[in-house]
């Protein structure tokens, strides 16, 4: 065994097993089951051009080398990303903690309590902040959040406004560079027109349906927002206000002003500046507005005892089930971060969370009277943590690059200085020593952190925040920990079993390449520091790009859409940008299969494309005569088709060429959706398919791992007509010649987790990512046939095979009184997480269980699967008190002096004997969906508010 090899770490069957499931499938080798998988005509006729494989070791050393090409330089740059101190009990016992960073999307809501909680300590802390009504559980970064917020502004326009076609939307001029380039992006498909100006000019003219300010301003300045929001209310313009969860402390919530809409970054609570990301946003609104809300909520309901229990609140569990009806795409959260920063403000609590913001303030306002000592003009009248400084920035400049340090210079006469939580009478003394020496005068040095009150008294907070216990218990480092270990306890992740979700690829996220996340200098560089200090990430980010592009087949690669969803987006936005290179802007036909993923139509019309949707034949292909009939229909005005492959339903559809061929020969572009990579990387690739872009989601496909619903990264990667339109970024220089707009707010969105596909391609190497795919077809069609006479599979390639996933169907059970549903929720008592649940075919599961996954583990979850075959065997329509509609069952239950059911304890808990050596235990039972939507509680409400619901 060649213990060197990370493809024999990362892959689960030894050769043995390999060869016991062949047998199993009755072939003859695992090239024979690839031959009869994948049509021969789209199969690669050479392997990957990628280096050899690094061990472990090497890579780990190797990562280590490159981190050093970043400079970490004291950093104040500030819009939007500051250095922070995260507790290193948070990083322990989260980030590095794989019961917390390889749970899924809380979909199963009885095995995922603990992060359900930790999300509604995060909703609970946003409203308590922001003082508004209800809250989601994050979205992807702040730029994106406020671009969101602009989409519910105009989706709820005055019936009066929407009559009379009010599109304009007012955009302050001190927004934040990357988040004005963000609305810009989303504007204008939608039909919203910007008008960027100054809060203190505008005329609240009838003719705006919304407005946005920033709180504070970019360049710290408070602006009078009180006043703003009473005359915009006045004039039936809704405000957003983007705004500082830190300033939030000691300023007025804008909710208490009459905002409509507030949103922000968590990252100043703990969360590493990343070079970008992840960081989780923050979207908080009123109550009238919930069913616009993008992204998900996470609300309180009761389960099957009327015992209280969490879930995800139906009308955001995922706005794309609207399809081309939804007002957003947004379908993954920032899950993993918004949990840290949510323990952030539980550890510190109101008091520690006073403490921080006084400490930021007070500093920042002792270096403004050092400065003024010094002669330096500072502009803010009212600010909390930014000086505005009027100099000769260019000579400020040089003197700071001198002595490592980084501010920001907006213009030739400004200097702006963000100081943070890190910021120490050292730091304070340091800058100003290099105000000092710019200005040839003698330092001024300071001894300690004056009080400041630079904050217009007006919109000093006197509301109370954080006021629930849970803010205020666990602030010692033994009681954090505990708590969070409770909540672990109460969730089912890829470290207790495996997790055979189809479409979502829940494999291995090794420990080596999660390890380089907590090294200090990847982990704290602002995202706009000169290039010359990121040499490190820049190096990373360059390869992966070229690894990426090399596995895809195409010409170049952006990695800043950090969603699988914003990756659509930005892949259409490309394809817009082309044809109206070409004169031909006119063409906003987008053909999409009816089996698509429903963000797949979201997106269509977020660019501002016409859906079209295409039939699916009886075995779930695309009807190619169909298409070809669309197609030629709308050729004058065809923008492209969104195409999954393998297809949705689990197959190499063999007409695919001929798919892409007919796109083409009628002008337009094709989009392939990436979610089902994994089925392609070594053996095929989308250029090779005809596609023209696709977006990848390294969460799934490249081991970055779901952190319990994000964080993902959804690069595109582009055949060369589509280069030079690769999205740009304001501050930073990326994308190409005729750069989109922004996509993600940071030049290279998540770029931290990136290191961790990085290091996947780095260790595995062009064999073992080509025999990745390959054994996550045999571990698939391996389950297939393990499952015959108890589960028929609903489609299969022409051969018989399944790709990496398949649809099983359940519907046949209703006649035994059987939802798929309680097949899911049994499943939990045999210790394993359901497969996705009726998608993309309702009452059916769809099964990927990935290359990760042993022969072992794939037998115990076939075991459990025919085991409670049996079991459905044995019920009636006519009888429901029965193990599957009672599942799952919950310790309480089994350890209770009273038993009610007609079948044992031991069949309830312990069905297989292998459960007994492993018992995971749901800490609810099933949860009564529809009384929580009926009653809508999203906060950590006192029981008492509960009760009343």
């Amino acid at each position: 065994m060649n213990t060197n090899a990370f493809a024999l770490r990362h892959i689960g069957p030894r050769e043995e097993d390999q060869n016991l499931m062949l047998k199993t499938i009755g072939v003859d080798s695992l090239d024979q089951l690839i031959y009869e998988t994948i049509p021969d005509d789209i199969r690669l006729k050479n392997g990957l051009n990628l280096e050899e494989p690094m061990t472990e070791y090497e890579y780990l050393l190797h990562i280590h080398e490159l981190s050093k090409l970043n400079k970490a330089y004291k950093t104040y740059i500030g819009l939007g990303y500051h250095p922070t101190v995260m507790p290193a009990v948070i990083q322990r016992n989260i980030l590095e903690n794989p019961g917390w960073y390889t749970a899924y999307t809380p979909y199963q809501a009885e095995i995922a309590q603990g992060r359900l909680e930790a999300l509604l300590n995060y909703q609970t802390m946003v409203m308590d902040l922001t003082g508004m009504e209800i809250a989601n559980a994050s979205l992807l970064d702040e730029s994106t959040a406020a671009a969101e917020a602009m989409s519910l502004l105009f989706a709820v326009r005055e019936r009066d406004q929407k009559k009379n076609n009010v599109n304009k939307f007012f955009v302050s001029d001190n927004i934040l560079p990357q988040t004005l380039s963000l609305l810009q992006t989303r504007a204008t498909p939608i039909g919203i027109e910007l008008v960027v100006g100054s809060e203190d000019t505008f005329d609240f003219s009838s003719e705006f349906f919304g407005a946005i300010l920033q709180y504070p301003g970019k360049d710290g300045q408070i602006t009078d927002i009180k006043t703003f929001i009473r005359k915009a209310n006045e004039a039936q313009i809704k405000v957003a206000v983007a705004a500082d969860i830190l300033s939030l402390v000691k300023l007025e919530a804008p909710g208490k002003f009459g905002a409509d809409v507030v949103v922000g970054t968590t990252q100043r609570f703990g969360i590493p500046m990343g070079y970008g990301g992840p960081h989780a946003a923050f979207f908080a609104t009123k109550e009238a507005y919930k069913r616009d809300i993008p992204g998900r909520i996470i609300g309180v309901t009761k389960d099957a005892s009327g015992n209280r229990a969490l879930r995800m609140a139906l009308q955001t569990r995922e706005q794309h089930i609207k399809r081309d009806k939804a007002t957003s795409n947004i379908c993954t959260a920032q899950v993993l971060l918004a949990v840290m920063a949510s323990m952030y403000a539980v550890y510190h609590g109101p008091k520690g969370l006073k403490f921080i913001a006084n400490k930021v303030h007070n500093t920042a306002s002792t270096l403004a009277s050092a400065l003024k000592t010094l002669g330096y003009t500072q502009a803010n009248t009212s600010y909390f943590d930014t000086l505005q400084i009027k100099t000769d920035s260019k000579k400020l400049k040089k003197f700071a690059k001198e002595k490592k340090v980084n501010l920001f210079y907006p213009d030739k006469e400004t200097v702006t200085i963000s100081v943070n939580e890190t910021t120490s009478v050292r730091d304070v003394n340091y800058l100003i020593s290099v105000f000092a020496e710019a200005a040839n005068k003698e330092t001024i040095v300071i001894a300690s952190i004056s009080e400041g009150n630079n904050i217009a008294n007006d919109i000093k907070r006197t509301s109370d925040f954080l006021t629930l216990d849970v803010f205020n218990q666990y602030h010692s480092e033994t009681e954090l920990m505990r708590y969070i270990k409770s909540l672990e306890r109460k969730d089912l992740a890829l470290n207790h079993s495996m997790i055979s979700l189809g479409s979502c690829t829940m494999k291995l996220n090794a420990a080596s390449e999660m390890l380089p996340l907590s090294i200090f200098k990847w982990a704290n560089i602002h995202p706009f520091v000169p290039k010359k200090q990121a040499q490190g990430y820049l190096t990373v980010l360059k390869e992966l790009e070229d690894q990426l592009t090399e596995i895809t087949g195409f010409a170049a690669t952006s990695l800043q859409p950090n969603s699988g969803a914003q990756g659509e987006y930005a892949g259409l936005m490309v394809i817009k940008a082309y044809h109206e290179s070409r004169n031909e802007g006119h063409r906003d036909i987008c053909l999409i299969p009816s089996s698509a993923h429903g963000t797949n139509p979201a997106s269509a019309v977020m660019a501002g494309m016409k859906v079209i949707v295409t039939k699916s034949t009886a075995e779930g292909n695309i009807d190619v005569e169909d298409l070809r009939e669309k197609a030629i229909l709308h050729k004058d005005n065809l923008s492209c088709l969104m195409v999954t492959y393998p297809s949705t339903h689990g197959v190499y559809e063999s007409a695919i060429k001929e798919i892409t061929k007919i796109i083409h020969d009628n002008g337009g572009q094709v989009y392939m959706d990436g979610a089902n990579m994994n089925a392609q990387v070594g053996l095929t690739n989308p250029g090779n398919i005809g596609a023209d872009v696709c977006h990848l989601n390294l969460h799934k496909t490249f081991a970055i791992p779901h952190g319990g619903g994000g964080p993902g990264v959804g690069p595109i990667c582009v055949a060369k007509q589509l280069v030079p339109f690769l999205p740009g970024n304001p501050v930073v220089k990326v994308g190409g010649e005729n750069a989109i707009t922004a996509i993600s707010g940071a030049p290279y969105g998540s770029a931290l987790v990136c290191l961790i596909s990085y290091g996947y391609i780095k260790m595995l190497g062009a064999e073992g990512l080509t025999e990745s795919t390959k054994i996550a077809i045999l571990n698939a069609n391996y389950i297939k046939h393990r499952l015959q006479g108890s589960f028929d599979t609903l489609y299969s390639g022409e051969r018989g095979r399944a790709a990496h996933e398949m649809i099983v169907d359940c519907r046949p059970f209703k006649a035994n009184g059987i939802e798929v549903t309680d097949i899911a929720k049994r499943l939990m008592d045999y210790g394993f997480h359901a497969p996705t649940v009726s998608f993309p075919v309702a009452g059916t599961l769809m099964i990927e269980p990935t290359e990760s996954e042993s022969k072992a583990e794939i037998d115990r979850f076939c075991d459990a699967m025919i085991s409670i075959k049996k079991e459905i065997d044995q019920a009636s329509k006519d009888d429901t008190n029965n193990v599957l509609k009672n599942a799952p069952h919950t310790l309480e239950m089994i350890t209770a002096n009273e038993w009610y059911f007609p079948y044992s304890r031991e069949e309830a808990a312990f069905p297989l004997d292998f459960v007994k050596q492993n018992k995971f235990w749901p800490s609810v039972r099933r949860v009564d969906d529809a009384y929580g939507d009926r009653n809508l509680i999203c906060s950590c409400a006192p029981i008492e508010a509960y009760a009343e619901a």
